[in-house]
């Protein structure tokens, strides 16, 4: 009988240790993986909407223009003089305005 109850112990001890570990498990993949994914998410989005007329931007295919049109979904850019592209907001890379302006000199 007490044997019977020190297994009945064992098995209820071994159950509880198992579930910790899934939870231990499902709360590293949170604070690893899904969290930083939702927080780098949430700043491409505000960034993408900061997007204003006259920045500067790179698509994801590479192509380099101005925004001259802002509209729900997509942005008119232009990429030369008179040649103007409409793209997707989703398409846009990263704001190239500050990559263009001439860097201060250092006097020494």
């Amino acid at each position: 009988m007490l044997l019977n109850y020190i297994l009945l112990q064992a098995q209820g001890s071994g159950a509880m240790s198992q579930l910790v570990m899934i939870l231990l498990i499902i709360v590293v993949f949170y604070f690893f993986m899904i969290r930083p994914q939702m927080k780098k998410a949430k700043q491409e989005k505000l960034f993408k909407e900061s997007l204003v007329k006259g920045d500067k931007i790179v698509t994801i295919g590479g192509v380099h223009g101005k925004i001259v049109e802002v509209n729900d979904t997509t942005f008119m850019i232009e990429v030369d003089s008179n040649v103007k592209l409409r793209i997707e907001k989703t398409a846009v890379s990263a704001e190239a305005t500050k990559q263009y302006q001439p860097k201060p000199e250092v006097k020494k």
